[in-house]
């Protein structure tokens, strides 16, 4: 029962991560593709204030339980439910290591501009901000994909 109920908070948490990441692939990418400077710069400002005010929870949750996940199911290494929950943490640390060497950053520049000081080229900031989420994407939908693979395939 342990392990489900850590499952069930993992999953939950991952959920909540990866849900950002179907979000740009849906619109959100594209929704700040079409966006001037200004703008831009104002919702990259507020999201990423959201962001660090709030999303570091879901985080460390995810993180936790997701690590807890491995631990408890340790006793068999050779099992489908380790397997893919040790992918899923390793993934969801890859996503983290990203989202603190590039995206993190880059929001430190873009928070600096004011309306008057944006540079000119500010777009490249955001072109490199979306390659760099880009491979987080690619993790956390990797980790999660491989979590709900352990928790219907698993035992």
């Amino acid at each position: 029962m342990t392990t489900k109920i850590i499952l069930f908070i993992t999953l939950f948490a991952y959920g909540m991560i990866v849900s950002q990441s179907f979000m740009y692939i849906l619109s959100l990418k594209q929704v700040q593709l079409n966006l001037d400077a200004k703008p831009y710069t104002e919702l990259r400002k507020l999201t990423d204030t959201s962001m660090r005010a709030n999303f570091k929870y879901v985080v460390y949750l995810a993180l936790l339980s997701s690590l807890a996940l491995v631990i408890v199911n340790f006793k068999s290494p050779g099992s489908l439910t380790f397997i893919t929950s040790a992918i899923a943490f390793v993934a969801l640390a890859i996503d983290v290591a990203i989202m603190m060497k590039g995206n993190l950053p880059i929001n430190d520049v873009i928070n600096s501009w004011s309306a008057d000081t944006i540079p000119s080229d500010w777009a490249s900031y955001r072109t490199r901000w979306l390659q760099v989420f880009q491979y987080r994407q690619i993790a956390s939908i990797t980790g999660f994909i491989s979590l709900l693979a352990g928790a219907v395939f698993g035992k």
